[in-house]
Parts: C-alpha cells; sequence; structure tokens
C-alpha cells in the first residue's frame, strides 16, 4: 500500500483517554439530557435532529453519484482528508459482489466523484481505517478475509490473510502499541488482536485472542480449513462476546460493541482489562457501529432499535443525537466524521425498504456544531 503523508483529522485523533481510562472502571453510563438537546420533528429526509443541526442525503443504493451508482447494503465507514477535502469510504454488504466504494467532496461539501476501491468481495460489514490512511474492509462470512484498500483510488486492494479468516466485523488500530483490534460476529465470537511484524505492514503478524485470564494468547492456526477447528474454538481459554460489532480505538481504550450483549466494552490497554461501559440499560439499543471525537464523546449506531445514534459522554450519561423514522426495518451503519468534525456521515442500510438485499440503502449527511 502507497503510503501517504498523514494528516491529522477529528476521526484520527486520539479521545481524551483521561476521563475514558477512568470512566471504563466506574459504574456503567446512564440515560441523561444530550448536550445538543432534545431532538426536533423529522425534517425532509425524515430525520429528526437536535436544533442547529441539518441532514442531506449524498447517496441512494442503485443511484448514480459522482459517476457511479451508489452500492447496495451500505454498511461500515471512514472519512479520510485529501487536500482541501475529504473522502467518505463505505462497504457493502452483499454476497459475492461486495466491496467498498468512495465518494470525493470538494471543500465546500459538494460531491467531486465516487469510484469503486474494492469489488468482487463477500458481505463486507465494518472494517477500520489505518494510521498511514487505508481501509481495512472485512468480510463478515465464514472464514471471511480482510482486504486494505486505499481510499483514494490509487492502489489496489491486498487480502491480508495473517489476520485470520473468520466472521469478521469491525477493526480498530491502536498505534500505542503497534496492534490491531478486531471483532467477530458470532454468538460466541472472540475478541482478538493482530501483532504485524513490521507496523505499518499488514501481511505478516501473529493473530492473538483475549482470554479469561485477561491475557492474549496466540490463535494456533489463524487460517483453518473448513472442515478445521475454526479460531474462536482454538484455544479453550477465549474470552467470548454475542455477536461483536464495532470497534475503535483512542488513546489507550478499544471500544467494542456485542449486540447480543447489548454493551459496549472497553478494553484498557496499559491494564489488560475489559469492563462494560454501556449495559444496555438506558435509550441505546442495538448497539452496532462505533465512532468517536477528540473531546471524548462517542457516538454508537443502532441496529434496529428505534434507528437512533446515541451519544455517550466521558461523564457516562448516553442520549440520543438523531433518529430515523419510517425505517425500522433497517439498521444504521458507518458513522464517521468529517475531518473538520463539523459533518457526520452514515447509512441507513436498508432504508425504508427494509430488503434484505439493501437496495434501497441511503447515505446521510448531518452538519451541525458537535462537540470537538
Amino acid at each position: 500500500m502507497q503510503r501517504r503523508t498523514f494528516i491529522a483529522s477529528l476521526s484520527a485523533v486520539a479521545l481524551s483517554g483521561t476521563l475514558w481510562q477512568n470512566a471504563a472502571l466506574a459504574s456503567s453510563v446512564v440515560a441523561g439530557e444530550s448536550p445538543y438537546g432534545p431532538l426536533g420533528a423529522p425534517d425532509a429526509n425524515g430525520v429528526a435532529l437536535p436544533a442547529g443541526f441539518s441532514s442531506r442525503v449524498v447517496a441512494r443504493s442503485g443511484h448514480s453519484v459522482g459517476g457511479v451508482l451508489w452500492h447496495p447494503a451500505p454498511d461500515g465507514g471512514a472519512c479520510f482528508a485529501d487536500g482541501t477535502g475529504w473522502i467518505y469510504v463505505s462497504n457493502s454488504e452483499i454476497p459475492l459482489f461486495g466491496g467498498a466504494s468512495a465518494i470525493k467532496f470538494r471543500a465546500d461539501g459538494s460531491i467531486e466523484r465516487a469510484y469503486r476501491i474494492l469489488s468482487n468481495t463477500n458481505l463486507n460489514c465494518a472494517g477500520g481505517r489505518t494510521p498511514w490512511n487505508t481501509w481495512l474492509s472485512c468480510e463478515e462470512i465464514f472464514r471471511g478475509k480482510v482486504y486494505e484498500t486505499d481510499p483514494y483510488g490509487v492502489r489496489s486492494s491486498q487480502q491480508r490473510p495473517a489476520m485470520g479468516k473468520f466472521k469478521h466485523e469491525a477493526a480498530a488500530c491502536d498505534p500505542d502499541h503497534k496492534v490491531v483490534y478486531l471483532t467477530e460476529d458470532e454468538d460466541d465470537g472472540c475478541f482478538y488482536r493482530f501483532v504485524p511484524n513490521v507496523w505499518g505492514d499488514l501481511a505478516d503478524g501473529r493473530l492473538e485472542v483475549f482470554c479469561t485470564d485477561d491475557v492474549w494468547r496466540p490463535v494456533p492456526d489463524p487460517t483453518p480449513g473448513v472442515f478445521q477447528t475454526q479460531t474462536r474454538h482454538q484455544v479453550s481459554a477465549a474470552r467470548h462476546f454475542d455477536g461483536g460489532e464495532g470497534c475503535h480505538y483512542a488513546d489507550g481504550i478499544c471500544y467494542f460493541t456485542a449486540k447480543g450483549d447489548r454493551r459496549v466494552w472497553a478494553y484498557d490497554a496499559a491494564r489488560q482489562t475489559v469492563t462494560a461501559i454501556y449495559d444496555g440499560t438506558g435509550t441505546l439499543d442495538g448497539v452496532d457501529n462505533i465512532t468517536g471525537t477528540q473531546g471524548g464523546d462517542l457516538y454508537v449506531a443502532e441496529d434496529g432499535g428505534n434507528m437512533e445514534i446515541n451519544i455517550i459522554t466521558p461523564d457516562r450519561v448516553v442520549a440520543p443525537i438523531m433518529r430515523l423514522d419510517g425505517q425500522s426495518e433497517s439498521e444504521i451503519t458507518g458513522p464517521a466524521f468529517s475531518p473538520d468534525g463539523t459533518r457526520l456521515y452514515f447509512s441507513s442500510q436498508r432504508g425504508t425498504s427494509g430488503e434484505r438485499a439493501g437496495t434501497g440503502g441511503i447515505t446521510y449527511e448531518i452538519t451541525g456544531p458537535f462537540r470537538h
């Protein structure tokens, strides 16, 4: 992969870890008032927002955007700085023809062009951005793979089998400890970390699994065959999580969600402990994709529930900051902030149609006075 000069952006800057490192060891979050105020009535796009915020639709599945047809079932996403503009990358969670696409925005927010960065892969669900500005696109299938892609559309994608073959969900890079955390969407899924031989090169390295005694142990065979013991069952002491989903790292803490557990977990890399910071008691349901901001706020998208994105503040308050009306058969995917932190992108995977094929997918942009 071509390395590009790192441009600091809100989505790449660490969270306020001193707040969350203490919060991760304290009691779970509780429902409270949003720092942005209550949600208003749905706008013309069916999006309920606090005062001062607005929405627009930037892409629809099967419709032309920036010169290409936007893919079905948009899922995990991330933003990348690009000169005076930025790029939003989005996965496609459909079989055989999944992959990922990118939309390039100009400095004023208008769309310059769109293009494919990965094609002919399976059920690309979530993933994660890297510090060297590539996108890890993860297949959520039996013995699924991780593909490292170029958001700028210059270099071809690369399969990364050393990162394991299992039902991948999300990935989060930890530049402080030079590892990549990985979640697994199984009802007895594991929490993994990949330790590359050389940081910045994911071609070779060691896959490890987090265990019940708070120890990381190597997975003996990261690429098992169909009839061989799968990764999550190879280490008897492995700790299991029900339905691993989103994953986000910042300043010593890796936050990941488990939909079946209805929890947001926090892995403290220094203490090597996993603690639930949200235990399902509050306004957040169907915990799924997760992202964060420099100031320490987490944003968690719902798969189902009442189709909200909820904020979790460093002082352990959870509250909705957005709701989609009339889309109860869909899920919210791919939340990611633009480099300046004023725009939040996400998708409704199945939109108002609710079709599993995702042909009604809608990708949105929210603009407003987000806390930095």
